[in-house]
This record gives structure tokens, C-alpha cells and sequence, in this order.
């Protein structure tokens, strides 16, 4: 029995080689590659679908200079993703609930759109740093709360998914374990937390899919304010 509700996102070992390690390389084994074939099966043709539509939902409001980030919103969405639904297998870790790893995502991404935009187009960047119209005396301090505001995204984009999927993992983890203590005590208490426990699982779920669509859909925001 775990000794913390919080050990189960300790990234474990497993002969000498870090959980971390395989949880973030077996995503891009489980997608699968398109063929020679003029037909493809269903699930591809799934996954073609949803690609295009994602792709064409986060690149319409951009310029013709944010399309070349495509491919790369397009594979962070689907690696987001993958790695969310993988966590909610059993004997699974989640490198998501790793606020660092969130972080590792986010901060480059971020600091690359920022960059970009001072070098193309520096003073569209710093007029969002103050407002037209602000009176003289509040220049200063709207200077310094927008700065902060730009400087906080990354860290918001990290925490934002952290804590999702931290919080349904734990009440996953807590409902689980009722369950456990009571099936010998009270059957039916016990059933019905069954049911809610596969309730909680589905939300889980839409959850996982959810939360990455959100950190791609906001540095795709990021990325348009300044290309």
C-alpha cells in the first residue's frame, strides 16, 4: 500500500531505466504511420481527420508566418495527448503531472514566439506593454504589471496542466481506494463508488484531451500576437 497519495507520481526505476524515459518516448511508437496504399484503414483515416481539423482550427487566424509552425503545434498536441491517456492506465506514470516537464514544454515555445516578435515587428511587441490612452501617472506601474503578466505565462501554461491532471489522478487514487476498504464492509456503498469511480474515469479522460488541446490552443495565441 502507498505510503503518500503523492508517491504515485514519483517517476519510478525499472531495471536501471527511468519510467520518465519511457513514458516520453512511447507515444511516438502507438501513432500510426501512413501507408502506400491508396485506402487507408479507419483509424488512420481517423487520425488524419483530426489532425487536419486541428491544424486548420489553430492556423486560420494566423498570418501566412505562423503556418510554419504547424508541424510542430500538430506534434505537441498529439504527444500531449498520448502521454495524458497513457497516465490513466494502470502500473503507468504520467511525465505531465511533472510540473518541470510541463515547464520544458512551455518555456521554449513561449520565449520563442517573444523573440520572434521583438525581431519583426518591436514595436507592435512593446505597445502591448502599455495601452493607448493610460494616463501618465499610471504608465510605470502598467509597464511593470504587463511585464510581469508576459513573464508569468509560461509558468501559467505549466500549473494550468500540472494541476488537472494532478488533481484527477488524486481523486481517482482516493476513490480507488475507498472502494478497496469498503467491498468487504458495505457491498452496495461500495458499487455505487464503482460507478462513480468509471464516471470519474470518462472525466479523466475528456480531461487529458481537453487540457492539451488548451496549452497548444494558447501558444498558438501566444504565436499570433506576434507574427
Amino acid at each position: 500500500m502507498t505510503l503518500s497519495l503523492f508517491d504515485q507520481f514519483m517517476s519510478s526505476i525499472l531495471l536501471g531505466i527511468p519510467l520518465m524515459v519511457l513514458a516520453l518516448l512511447l507515444p511516438w511508437l502507438l501513432l500510426p504511420k501512413l501507408c502506400s496504399r491508396w485506402l487507408n484503414n479507419r483509424f488512420i483515416t481517423l487520425q488524419s481527420w483530426f489532425i487536419n481539423n486541428f491544424t486548420k482550427q489553430i492556423l486560420s487566424p494566423m498570418n501566412l508566418g505562423g503556418h510554419k509552425w504547424a508541424l510542430l503545434l500538430t506534434s505537441l498536441m498529439l504527444f500531449l495527448i498520448t502521454i495524458n491517456m497513457l497516465g490513466l492506465l494502470p502500473y503507468t506514470f504520467t511525465p505531465t503531472t511533472q510540473l518541470s516537464v510541463n515547464m520544458a514544454f512551455a518555456v521554449p515555445i513561449w520565449l520563442t514566439t517573444v523573440i520572434i516578435g521583438m525581431q519583426n515587428q518591436p514595436a507592435h511587441a512593446l505597445g502591448h506593454l502599455l495601452p493607448e490612452g493610460t494616463p501618465t501617472l499610471l504608465i510605470p506601474v502598467l509597464i511593470i504589471i504587463e511585464t510581469i503578466s508576459l513573464f508569468i505565462r509560461p509558468l501559467a501554461l505549466g500549473v494550468r496542466l500540472t494541476a488537472n491532471l494532478t488533481a484527477g489522478h488524486l481523486l481517482i487514487q482516493l476513490i480507488a481506494t475507498g472502494i478497496f476498504v469498503l467491498i468487504s464492509l458495505m457491498p452496495t456503498i461500495a458499487l455505487l463508488m464503482m460507478i462513480l469511480l468509471f464516471l470519474m474515469t470518462l472525466l479523466e479522460v475528456a480531461v487529458a484531451m481537453i487540457q492539451a488541446y488548451v496549452f497548444v490552443l494558447l501558444l498558438s495565441l501566444y504565436l499570433q500576437e506576434n507574427v
